[in-house]
């Protein structure tokens, strides 16, 4: 169930049989040669999509613009400032709360978000207790990346070794494929690719990831593995968001 293709009369139902909402979140950054520009956003809501049909559970409308001031110096890359993402996060749940929606289960796609993310929600936690809103003290926000799903991450391994690297990978570039076969990109590549370093400013980024791939060989992607990964996450984030909507 797509909340942007409900009523408010079909959400106000909704909300008589459960409280849960997934939210899929991800960035609008480069990613590298062959890497979609919406790679983050797009892993992230095929895979919410997926496991919304798989636990009958309602999805919002994408966060599609994270986290990304690293990779601002390449042309196309959009990204929310930290604490204007913690605004956008704290206003976002504080309506649904209002609504009746106690469960934020956020599917994320981008590495850059976690940090502000956890941030964000003892930011809500606090703004809500505040406002005194009814149900406050029931909010429960919790991040799942699907990258970091343990079958994900060991069929990565499995199929690209050490060549998965750790930006524009081969896993979210073959995801991308699976879900976007049009959209498909070829380019070369280069054999020394940066791998190693840590993350300064966008400059800096630049300088030592030049093509905007960090240790990964997305040439080894295909629609095929896209699937693979897809399967593996919804099942497994369907399971995840289960067992967190009916915790106490």
């Amino acid at each position: 169930m797509l909340l942007h293709l409900s009523t408010w009369q079909e959400v106000e139902a909704y909300l008589q049989q459960s409280r849960g909402i997934i939210l899929p979140i991800g960035s609008t950054e480069q990613h590298g040669p062959t890497g979609l520009i919406g790679t983050d956003a797009i892993c992230a809501e095929a895979i919410a999509r997926g496991v919304g049909e798989a636990t009958q559970a309602i999805v919002s409308p994408t966060i599609n613009v994270g986290m990304a001031l690293h990779h601002t110096a390449f042309p196309g890359t959009i990204s929310l400032r930290p604490s204007t993402l913690i605004l956008l996060i704290k206003d976002y749940v504080t309506c649904l709360t209002k609504a009746g929606f106690t469960k934020f289960y956020f599917i994320n796609g981008h590495g850059g978000n976690i940090a502000t993310l956890k941030a964000a929600f003892s930011e809500t936690y606090a703004h809500l207790e505040d406002l005194q809103i009814v149900n406050a003290e029931k909010v429960q926000c919790q991040v799942a990346n699907w990258f970091m799903c343990g079958s994900v991450y060991k069929l990565a391994k499995e199929l690209y070794g050490n060549q998965e690297g750790s930006h524009a990978t081969p896993s979210e570039v073959a995801l991308t494929q699976y879900v976007y076969p049009e959209a498909i990109k070829q380019a070369p590549l280069s054999t020394e690719v940066g791998t190693g370093h840590k993350i300064y400013s966008a400059a800096n980024f630049r300088q030592h990831y030049p093509d905007g791939r960090m240790g990964s060989n997305p040439a080894l992607a295909t629609p095929e593995h896209g699937k693979q990964f897809y399967d593996l996450a919804v099942k497994e984030l369907s399971n995840g968001y289960l067992e967190f909507v009916n915790a106490e």
